[in-house]
């Protein structure tokens, strides 16, 4: 055997990993959207084994042991329903979830990070009511007054999301890359063409 041949063979499993598959719960709607709801192909493969899931679709390419040979699964999705949660957990990540990636006070992309509409240092507290997205500037620009005091206004009043808004924000934010197989089930419940 050439060392070639073997060189190829152990960097062939690592262009594998470009192989991820989308994992739905028992109801056929992915367990999140944002972030998508995503497992290696090694992780598919093994539920399977472990017949913790049902492949819906594959990849045209293929893994090989001694023993068999298995198409990359491209959608699985698992047998037991798993309940989704009630409580949002106040993240950064849900934060901007929550307001869309968008500055509350100008509406830009660029330099987020969070501001209290009642500053901490009037007795503000970190909460989903109290806490907004804000570009650097903007932040800067409030600094520890009132929103009055600094000419800003708020976009819209800030509140704590439910599981489900936060489920359906990230519908609006999709990732790079969606494989052709997992569009139905994405997007399934979207308006269809006439």
């Amino acid at each position: 055997m050439d060392g070639n041949f073997r060189t190829n063979f152990v960097r062939e499993p690592g262009a594998l990993r470009h192989h991820p598959a989308l994992v739905l719960n028992a109801d056929y709607r992915p367990l999140s959207y944002y972030p998508l709801s995503l497992w290696t192909w090694q992780e598919a493969v093994k539920a399977k084994f472990l017949d913790r899931v049902d492949i819906v679709a594959e990849y045209d390419e293929v893994v090989r042991s001694p023993s068999m040979e298995i198409r990359i699964p491209s959608v699985v999705v698992l047998k037991d329903f798993v309940k989704p949660q009630k409580r949002v957990a106040f993240t950064r990540f849900n934060l901007f979830l929550r307001d869309e990636f968008l500055c509350q006070y100008c509406g830009t992309k660029t330099e987020l990070t969070f501001d209290h509409v009642i500053p901490r240092a009037r007795g503000g507290i970190t909460s989903w009511e109290n806490v907004v997205a804000a570009c650097a500037p903007c932040n800067l620009r409030k600094g520890s007054r009132s929103l009055r005091q600094s000419g800003l206004s708020l976009r819209k009043v800030p509140r704590q999301p439910t599981a489900g808004e936060l489920l359906n924000m990230g519908r609006r934010f999709p990732p790079n890359h969606l494989h052709d197989s997992w569009m139905d089930f994405l997007y399934w419940d979207a308006e269809l063409d006439a």
